[in-house]
């Protein structure tokens, strides 16, 4: 009789050829899909060939994105342009983003169906646990394992336990994914998902779009998550109908399956939220999160700036003007979201606020490149972390917000609740 198991020991008993995982176990299991961006790539490339590295195991299987320094903010990232263009055609990979087709490489393969339910994936980069909202197991590794992958299509894990997390309640008014996130991380805590697999349950989830459960997946690491996983239901199926690129099989946690922790969020009275300098999770209603006056304002990142963030932040900021002390970017995601953007006239709403458009890209989530803070400025942002520094100078503070708050900021020149530019 097989022993019960949650969504990660599936996948990863599935992907190991074993009937049966227990948590703390060290497995090596066959992957499905593996990513590389241009911070990862150089150091990836250089102990691919270390290690005897000729061809990566499958070219459908591997995908490459510039897009933390795209379009080539100076010589350094353009020859790690060229690097990655040199590699990924001597290997004649089938999934290459780079120039007018690049994006953010999570929204990418979201929107392109390149990761899929039931899988096993890797990339070097910390945000691929986004992709447990489609019901895959997929986490961040470090530029030695992404090597080894890029050789042998394997990984190395320890299974990690599983966290049952409750969401109920209903939603208010300009209340979405990155607010849910933020009050997650307020609860939890900076370690208080270490290591752990959250499998997302509860009376709220069937309501959450994939929009919502992406954003929600992707701030779950700033807790310390290996991974962040929602069912599979009729709202997976309904995104990947014409998305999938491949065949994909249902998984889900057995009824009997042991869970290590228990968490429940009710977001029921939930107001739109913001997470102070220099914490993602220092959490507290947009409306008293901070008074400081606000230079810069950035809707983009791969956390909220999904077409529903962009269409909300255009809801706010139609008819009106930003602030003429604040920047504001908004920085698409993909070209298939820009484009949509234009056509809805939600472009056109931000430019018209005094917005400045940005090409697909990272933007300045990271400090990389586009909207970089100075000595003692002030941003908000729908990024996923505030650390100190991160988007620019070290005396820079940074607020995480969702893309109402975010709007309704730019407008007040300070961090506010869009309730107080729409009343």
């Amino acid at each position: 009789m097989n022993q019960p198991q949650t969504m990660s020991q599936k996948i990863l008993a599935s992907r190991a050829g074993l009937p049966h995982v227990e948590p703390g176990a060290i497995v090596e299991a066959k992957l499905d899909m593996v990513l590389a961006n241009d911070v990862s790539t150089p150091m990836a490339i250089k102990g691919f060939k270390e290690i005897g590295g000729e061809r990566v195991f499958d070219p459908s299987r591997v995908v490459m994105v510039a897009d933390h320094f795209t379009p080539n903010k100076d010589v350094g990232s353009a020859l790690i342009a060229k690097e990655m263009n040199e590699f990924v055609s001597s290997n004649h990979l089938e999934h290459r983003f780079q120039g007018g087709r690049s994006g953010i490489s999570h929204m990418l393969l979201a929107e392109r169906g390149l990761i899929l339910p039931g899988e096993l994936a890797v990339g070097a980069d910390s945000r691929m646990v986004t992709h447990g909202a489609m019901g895959a197991l997929a986490t961040g590794v470090g530029a030695s394992d992404l090597a080894a992958a890029l050789v042998t299509g394997r990984g190395w894990f320890r299974v990690p336990e599983t966290m049952r997390v409750e969401l109920g309640g209903e939603l208010g008014p300009w209340v979405g994914g990155m607010d849910i996130a933020l009050a997650l991380l307020r609860l939890l805590g900076p370690e208080g998902a270490h290591y752990q697999s959250l499998e997302f349950t509860g009376s709220l989830v069937p309501g959450l779009s994939m929009e919502a459960r992406l954003t929600i997946s992707n701030l779950m690491v700033e807790s310390g998550a290996k991974a962040a996983l929602f069912p599979v239901d009729q709202v997976t199926t309904d995104y990947l109908k014409d998305k999938a690129t491949r065949s994909w099989a249902s998984v889900a946690s057995d009824p009997d399956a042991a869970f290590s922790k228990a968490a429940k969020l009710d977001v029921s009275g939930l107001e739109p939220q913001a997470a102070r300098p220099h914490r993602p999770h220092d959490v507290a209603p947009a409306r008293r999160a901070g008074y400081e006056p606000v230079d810069q304002v950035f809707i983009g990142s791969c956390a909220a700036a999904h077409l529903q963030d962009l269409r909300v932040a255009a809801q706010v900021l139609s008819g009106k003007q930003v602030h003429p002390r604040v920047r504001l970017m908004v920085v698409p995601p993909t070209p298939r979201i820009m484009l949509q953007a234009v056509r809805e006239g939600l472009v056109e709403t931000f430019l018209a606020a005094g917005g400045i458009m940005g090409p697909p890209s990272c933007g300045p989530c990271s400090g990389a490149h586009l909207g970089i803070l100075a000595a003692g400025e002030v941003a908000v942002a729908t990024a996923n972390r505030n650390y100190r520094g991160r988007m620019g100078h070290p005396s820079s503070r940074i607020y995480l917000a969702g893309p109402a708050v975010a709007a309704a900021s730019a407008i007040l020149g300070r961090v506010a609740d869009p309730a107080e530019v729409l009343s």
